[in-house]
C-alpha cells in the first residue's frame, strides 16, 4: 500500500467509545469492531469493579473483561494506544484524561454524573482526533440521545443482534392443496416417509397445517429422518391443548430426539404450562426437572436489598412457576395417588424451581431444564446454559420477546430472539411459535387492545 494509501486508511479508521453497558451485554465487544480502535473511559473500569463481585451473568461478564484486557496488556500502559493480539485489529486504550472538552458535558447536564464523565471524554477524544470519527457506543438509550444533543454520534451495540424480528421464525407452515395420497398415508399410519422436492430446502425440524378440500391434517417434518409425523391433539399430564399450536408445542417437548426446544408466545399462551406438564410426563426419564427464570430485580437493584434469607427473596420471583405447578396439581383432585406424587416431587427435589443464578456450577445431565421469561436473558448467557447440558438433558427456553425487563435489552437484542434465528436449521432443535391466547378473554382482550 502506498504512503497516500495508508493515510487514507488511517483518516477512514473510527474510534468506538464503550461505555459500561456494552461490557456487561458481552465482554468481548472490544474485539467486534475490526480494524478500528476501542477506547474505554477510566470511569467504566471503575463500575465495572463494583460488578465482578457475584453470581449473576453481568458479573461473569465483568470479571471476564478485566481478566482479557489484563492479559493483552501484559507489561503495557493501558493508558496509551495497544494492540489485543488479534491480526486485523485496531488498538485498544483506557483513557485517563480528566481535562474537560470544549463542550462539557458534565457543565450542560449540570451533574456530577458518570455517564457525564464518559460523554466528556469522548467529546475530547473528538477534539483530539479531528481526521477520525469518534462513535459513542452504548445500550443505554439515554445515554445515545445526550450523545446526539452534543452532537457525538452514538450508536447501539449490533453484535448479536436479530433485525427484523417481525420475520423471526415461527415454526409452522400452512400448505393447501397437498398430495392427497401422501396425507391419506399420513392419517392411517401415523407416520409416511417423503423424498417431496418441496421439504428439500425446508428447516431440519417443522410443523405443517396441510389442508386439501375440507380436510386438515396437522404435522411434523424431520428433515434428518425424511418423515412427516402426525401431531395429535392428545393431553398430557392431564393437560389438553386447546389449540393447534399447543400441540405442535408438546410434540416438541414429547419427541426424544429433539434436545433443544423453544417456545414463544404472548403472555397466557401457555408456554410454561405446557412445558411443565411435558416434564412431569416424562420425569421417570430424567434424574430432575428444574426450572428457572432470571431475576430482574426492580430499580435495577440486586436482591439482597430484599429482607429476609435466600428463598424469601427469590420466592416472589419464582411464584409463577408455582402457580402453573399447582394449576396441573388441581387437574388431578380426582386422583389422589398422583396429587400427592406431585408433591412428593417437589419435597424430594425431583422438581427444583430456583433462580437462574444458582444453577452456576451444577452438573446438567439428564435433566429436563426448563428456562422461563428466557427474553429476559443474552444471547451470551442462552449460548452458557446450553453448553453446560450434558448427556441425556433435554433445554426448553419459553419467552415473550415483546415483554422485556432488563435493561439494555430488546426484542432484537435478547437471547431468545438469538436463539430462535441462529438454531432454526440445526436437527437436535425445534421451535413454535404460540398466538392464541388461552387464560381467558379478558386476557385476550388486554393482548389485542391494550
Amino acid at each position: 500500500m502506498t504512503t497516500k494509501g495508508k493515510l487514507l486508511a488511517e483518516t477512514l479508521k473510527k474510534i468506538f467509545v464503550l461505555d459500561t453497558s456494552v461490557i456487561l451485554y458481552d465482554h468481548n465487544s472490544v474485539k467486534s469492531f475490526q480494524e478500528h480502535d476501542v477506547a474505554i473511559p477510566i470511569q467504566v473500569l471503575e463500575e465495572l469493579d463494583n460488578f465482578k463481585s457475584g453470581n449473576d451473568t453481568r458479573n461473569f461478564e465483568a470479571r471476564s473483561f478485566i481478566r482479557l484486557i489484563d492479559e493483552a496488556a501484559q507489561s503495557k500502559l493501558i493508558n496509551q494506544w495497544f494492540s489485543l493480539g488479534k491480526k486485523q485489529s485496531g488498538k485498544f486504550m483506557v483513557v485517563l484524561t480528566e481535562t474537560p472538552p470544549k463542550i462539557n458535558a458534565e457543565t450542560i447536564f449540570g451533574g456530577d454524573k458518570t455517564d457525564d464523565k464518559i460523554l466528556n471524554v469522548a467529546l475530547r477524544l473528538q477534539e483530539e482526533n479531528p481526521g477520525k470519527k469518534v462513535v459513542l457506543v452504548s445500550k443505554d438509550i439515554c445515554l445515545r440521545l445526550k450523545a446526539k444533543a452534543l452532537n457525538l454520534p452514538a450508536e447501539d451495540y449490533e453484535t448479536g443482534k436479530i433485525k427484523n424480528v417481525e420475520e423471526l421464525y415461527q415454526g409452522k407452515t400452512q400448505v393447501e392443496g397437498f398430495d392427497t395420497n401422501l396425507l391419506d398415508e399420513l392419517d392411517a399410519n401415523g407416520v409416511a416417509n417423503i423424498d417431496s422436492a418441496i421439504f428439500q430446502s425446508e428447516r431440519a425440524n417443522h410443523f405443517y397445517i396441510f389442508k386439501k378440500n375440507r380436510k386438515t391434517l396437522n404435522a411434523f417434518y424431520n428433515k434428518e429422518l425424511k418423515t412427516l409425523s402426525k401431531v395429535n391433539m392428545n393431553a398430557v399430564f392431564n393437560i389438553e391443548p386447546r389449540n393447534i399450536e399447543q400441540a405442535f408445542a408438546l410434540h416438541a417437548l414429547l419427541d426424544p430426539n429433539i434436545k433443544l426446544v423453544s417456545i414463544q408466545g404472548n403472555a397466557g399462551t401457555g408456554k410454561t404450562l405446557l412445558a411443565l406438564a411435558s416434564a412431569l410426563e416424562q420425569r421417570k426419564n430424567f434424574r430432575q426437572i428444574y426450572v428457572t427464570r432470571p431475576i430482574v430485580s426492580l430499580s435495577n437493584k440486586d436482591i439482597g436489598y430484599l429482607p429476609g434469607d435466600a428463598k424469601s427473596k427469590t420466592d416472589p420471583f419464582m411464584a409463577p412457576i408455582w402457580d402453573n405447578l399447582r394449576f396441573i396439581k388441581e387437574q388431578f383432585i380426582g386422583d389422589p395417588g398422583t396429587y400427592a406424587k406431585i408433591d412428593e416431587l417437589v419435597a424430594t427435589e425431583k422438581i427444583a424451581i430456583a433462580p437462574l443464578a444458582f444453577i452456576r456450577g451444577r452438573t446438567l445431565s439428564k435433566i429436563f431444564f426448563i428456562i422461563d421469561e428466557a427474553q429476559n436473558l443474552t444471547p451470551h448467557e442462552v449460548k452458557t446454559i446450553i453448553s453446560r447440558a450434558g448427556e441425556q438433558t433435554k433445554v426448553v427456553f419459553t419467552g415473550d420477546i415483546h415483554q422485556i425487563d432488563t435493561p439494555y435489552l430488546d426484542s432484537e437484542s435478547n437471547g431468545l430472539s438469538y436463539l430462535i434465528a441462529k438454531a432454526k436449521n440445526h436437527p437436535l432443535y425445534a421451535h413454535i411459535t404460540l398466538k392464541k391466547g388461552e387464560r381467558s378473554e379478558l386476557a385476550n382482550l388486554a393482548n389485542e387492545l391494550l
